[in-house]
């Protein structure tokens, strides 16, 4: 049975804002970062748990071809994927877990 998909807007926002950097850096590029990212979100409604728990049952993934880890939540009862960040692979772990304790 497939998965409802929910980006929260946290998610979207990380989403539009790494897109627009993109864009910046070369015409399309952005564009085609978004395009993997959602495909890839999308993907997850089929099989959401052959990715492993990281943080207190939050799974990730990366984006094929680009250095970002999607941070989701599987919520078995509701059968929703709840998509709640983007963040660059650079950037340091402690950043999500940080905003999980909240």
């Amino acid at each position: 049975m497939r998965y409802n998909v929910k980006i929260e807007p946290q998610a979207l926002s990380d989403i539009q804002e790494i897109t627009n950097w993109y864009n910046k850096q070369k015409a399309g590029l952005g564009k085609r970062f978004q395009t993997t990212a959602i495909k890839q979100i999308s993907s997850l409604s089929e099989n959401p748990h052959i990715y492993a728990e990281r943080y207190k049952k939050i799974r990730c993934f990366l984006i094929k071809k680009f250095p970002y880890m999607t941070h989701f939540y599987i919520n078995e009862e509701s059968r929703t994927i709840e998509i709640l960040a983007v963040i660059s692979t650079s950037r340091s772990p402690k950043i999500w877990t940080d905003k999980t304790d909240k």
